[in-house]
């Protein structure tokens, strides 16, 4: 099993780590601490030490009530942090829903489209589509990142969630797209209920049974601070790290996280067991 990506063939045979670099000043977890070029990009080499397999890099938050950002701010953030990544020796992804940014970091070398909208926002689908070997992360959001929290789905959100992964994943390989280069995202904390996160992590085997891999992104969200009670996201590493160790555990083979060294050492000690 490999991730297709513009420079790498990502084995995911073994649990991939993908480290989280918000360029924002308004991240829910790290808003502003690397929101600067030069920050960013030390915050990048840092995840990297850290054992981080693929970095994630954002110029837009995109939490429950986030206004939205400007094109050009969005370039403004992300096009020099990532052209400094590229050559980190690494597959780089970036984190947006804009066409003309996807268009414009693909150009610059990124590796990887993570994509909230699951390429739904303008021509989206054909940036990705027209890219001879680009990496794409489809993601459910019920909503939008305004709205989503206020008005969460309803009922067993399992069948909607597979429903609509399997119907984007497909609009894709109709387009040519090869199965090779797309991973799912059930979009934990995206318009869904404390309860509804967590069924979709116990219940993760039905998405797997779409075919695709899956990247699990739990880290220090809100559904954690709720069953621990630690308010602060900062506070919820530990849950964080138990959240990405039993999504692997139930078959996510890419875990999205702020911090990279806690989880590549729990993950060292479930591969240990693992060869046993």
């Amino acid at each position: 099993m490999h991730w297709q990506t513009t420079r790498f063939d990502i084995d995911l045979s073994t649990p991939q780590v993908m480290g989280i670099v918000n360029v924002t000043p308004d991240s829910f977890s790290d808003g502003g601490q690397h929101a600067g070029t030069q920050a960013a990009l030390r915050h990048c080499e840092q995840l990297i030490r850290d054992g981080a397999h693929m970095l994630d890099i954002g110029g837009e938050s995109t939490r429950p009530g986030s206004p939205a950002v400007s094109l050009d701010e969005e370039l403004a953030r992300v096009l020099p942090v990532v052209r400094g990544a590229v050559a980190l020796g690494v597959p780089v992804s970036v984190d947006t829903y804009k066409p003309e940014v996807m268009q414009a970091v693909l150009d610059a070398g990124v590796d990887i489209v993570n994509d909230i909208w699951a390429l739904r926002r303008g021509h989206a689908l054909d940036v990705v589509a027209s890219h001879p070997r680009c990496g794409v992360c489809l993601m459910h959001m019920h909503r939008d990142p305004q709205t989503m929290q206020v008005a969460p789905m309803a009922g067993d959100v399992v069948p909607a969630v597979s429903a609509f992964l399997r119907e984007r994943s497909e609009a894709l390989t109709a387009r040519g797209v090869a199965h090779e280069r797309i991973v799912l995202d059930a979009g934990v904390g995206f318009g869904k209920t404390v309860a509804q996160n967590f069924s979709l992590l116990a219940r993760q085997s039905e998405l797997l049974h779409l075919g695709w891999p899956m990247l699990a992104g739990w880290s220090r969200k809100s559904s954690l601070g709720a069953v621990t009670g630690r308010e602060l996201p900062a506070d919820r590493v530990a849950a964080s790290v138990a959240a990405a160790l039993l999504s692997v555990e139930r078959g996510s083979r890419v875990v999205r996280v702020h911090d990279v060294r806690e989880t590549v050492d729990a993950l060292k000690v479930w591969e240990a067991i693992q060869r046993r």
